[in-house]
């Protein structure tokens, strides 16, 4: 009897320890990454996501606005949930490093 809750309880630790890899697995992906999938599914181009920061001055409680840096521009998006962001250039980054040349 004792030998048998033993077995149960291993296997029931090596499920718990597994769940924990695959749930660290999950949440590897960054908010930048997350956003630039956003840009990129309402048409416009996000190379190499590099920072995401939210505008706590412009989020209000059902609209967060975020800043997403990529290698070739910066946006701002509004988001409102399940609808499209609000999306607003606010630099070109590769104008900018052409000009430093």
């Amino acid at each position: 009897m004792n030998r048998s809750l033993i077995v149960q309880a291993v296997i029931v630790a090596a499920f718990v320890s597994a769940s924990g890899l695959f749930v660290t697995a999950a949440h590897a992906e960054t908010a930048a990454e997350v956003l630039a999938v956003q840009i990129r599914s309402q048409g416009l181009v996000c190379n190499k996501p590099q920072q995401a920061t939210r505008d706590t001055k412009l989020s209000k409680r059902d609209y967060d606005v975020g800043v997403l840096k990529c290698e070739n521009a910066t946006y701002r998006l509004g988001r409102y949930p399940d609808l499209p962001a609000k999306i607003e250039k606010l630099s070109d980054n590769n104008a900018a490093k052409d000009s430093k040349k």
